[in-house]
């Protein structure tokens, strides 16, 4: 099985970082591919409405790095969704990236493929509602099957790393998938 990790943290080794790695290290054991894609170092334009990903080849019309992301995105049979919470909802980043997923409503190619939601927060699983929301309707537009989460309560840089039940909840999860 291959897996692609997106990270849409800001924080280079930040609580995101580590449950992703968990989750991977999960997946490696079992001897699955994997790759990870920082989000803040791809170039990623805001969707500008065109429609043009609703006809023909159901390409996007920006020419940025989504362009890389796609093919990865269309080889991964499992894709992980890790981002802190801001304001109750994913990164700028992120919601950036989501948004340019459109051109899977129309050509279906995500259809069937697993997807996970990694998101750290201050205030814990209580907030994640709205993030989980997204996310679940996200991925029932894109065909996408929703297969599990790890909702952490962590907020300052690497505080996840001292909690050694949630970084064994998420390499379990990892191996689970």
């Amino acid at each position: 099985m291959k897996i692609l990790a997106l990270v849409g943290s800001p924080r280079r080794g930040g609580n995101t970082d580590l449950l992703v790695d968990q989750i991977i290290s999960g997946c490696s054991s079992r001897g699955d591919g994997t790759e990870k894609v920082r989000l803040y170092d791809i170039e990623i334009e805001a969707c500008l409405d065109c429609r043009r990903c609703k006809k023909g080849d159901h390409e996007c019309a920006l020419q940025d790095g989504m362009r890389e992301v796609y093919q990865k995105l269309e080889d991964a049979d499992l894709i992980v969704f890790g981002t802190p919470i801001y304001w109750y909802g994913p990164t700028g980043k992120m919601k950036l990236f989501i948004d340019r997923l459109r051109p899977y409503i129309a050509s279906g190619k995500l259809r069937g493929k697993a997807g996970v939601v990694v998101a750290p927060s201050e205030e814990g699983p209580g907030c994640c509602g709205p993030l989980m929301e997204m996310f679940r309707m996200s991925f029932d537009y894109l065909g996408m099957e929703f297969t599990g989460s790890i909702l952490a309560k962590a907020y300052e840089k690497g505080e996840v790393g001292e909690d050694a039940e949630e970084m064994e909840r998420a390499y379990k999860l990892g191996r689970s998938l």
